[in-house]
């Protein structure tokens, strides 16, 4: 008998999921840049050898000729993962996700549909500057047709992405630059549903809630804040779109305070809409605590300031709670 727990890391735990997928479903198909070789993190390695590069697809570098192919594929009757290599190249092919993914089911009155999923790792990738480093989930979360999902975990990871492979519409799937090494036990057997989040801690000070990579930030700060008598509730969103209202808006009532963090720039931030929401469902205190509008630097000292860490979590949680 296989078993079904193991420790992989992030891009393991991908790879994992994806390869069972494409057991299941000789509809699942891959294709962009350098995918026949394992991609540039490892997320695609051996599944051309395995699958045949007929459904491991080696593309051009274009990432509108690969968005464009990933829908016509969809429509065709496929179950295609699109590869994007990060979120800030997907932008090249963005008219063929808005224009096209995103609402071809409600302009032809339901007659086709795109099970597509695009993977676009997103945030700050360590020196690498402004082009490689965006966090623009909340892009994504404003363009109806679309799930949006952001894990953390690997276990995360392997759930959600079998989640998004068999949902009939268009995902996109922003996995984190840096979390690619973290390792941690995958059940193969969980469930992990979109748009359900998941409480990580549970405390009655205040309600934290974060995504991806930011997670582990709010895990240090709320050791911190557990050490000075403040627990927290802390919620990982995991679906960004759609979001999960009930177990964040049934904390806010419970705490009657909301801290959202997030790696993204501040202002206009996703973190935006779930404090709004917070406050007009539960009449809670509500914070957010994100980026500076200022693109992100190359030279450490510069890259530093784009980053949300565990002392500004702590004093933007106190600041509330008190």
């Amino acid at each position: 008998m296989a078993l079904t727990k193991q420790e992989l890391s992030y891009s393991e735990a991908a790879l994992l999921a994806l390869q069972r997928e494409m057991e299941a479903d000789p509809r699942v198909v891959v294709l962009g840049e350098d995918v026949g070789r394992g991609g540039i993190f490892g997320q695609y390695k051996g599944l051309q050898l395995r699958f045949g590069a007929e459904r491991v697809i080696d593309t051009p570098i274009s990432e509108a000729a690969i968005m464009g192919a990933g829908v016509g594929m969809a429509l065709a009757g496929l179950r295609p993962v699109v590869e994007m290599r990060v979120v800030d190249f997907a932008l090249c092919g963005m008219d063929e996700l808005v224009n096209q993914a995103a609402k071809n089911r409600f302009m032809f009155g339901g007659q086709g549909r795109v099970p597509l999923v695009a993977r676009m790792p997103g945030g700050i990738w360590d020196a690498s500057a402004a082009q490689h480093s965006q966090s623009l989930e909340a892009w994504f979360a404003h363009l109806p047709g679309v799930v949006v999902v952001s894990p953390s975990t690997p276990q995360d990871n392997h759930g959600l992405l079998r989640a998004a492979l068999q949902c009939g519409d268009p995902v996109v799937y922003i996995e984190h630059k840096t979390l690619w090494g973290v390792r941690g036990e995958v059940d193969e057997n969980l469930e992990v549903p979109l748009g359900k989040a998941a409480r990580v801690r549970e405390g009655h000070a205040l309600t934290l809630v974060s995504w991806s990579r930011q997670m582990q930030a709010c895990v240090a700060a709320c050791d911190a804040l557990a050490a000075e008598g403040i627990a927290v509730d802390l919620i990982d969103l995991r679906t960004l779109w759609p979001w999960d209202r009930e177990t964040v808006l049934s904390s806010c009532a419970r705490t009657g305070r909301l801290l959202v963090v997030h790696e993204a720039v501040q202002a206009a931030g996703f973190g935006a809409e779930i404090a709004a929401s917070a406050a007009e469902a539960t009449g809670c205190r509500v914070a957010r605590l994100g980026a500076p509008r200022i693109p992100v630097g190359y030279a450490p000292v510069l890259e530093a300031q784009s980053r949300v860490g565990v002392p500004a979590i702590v004093a933007a949680a106190k600041k509330l709670a008190g």
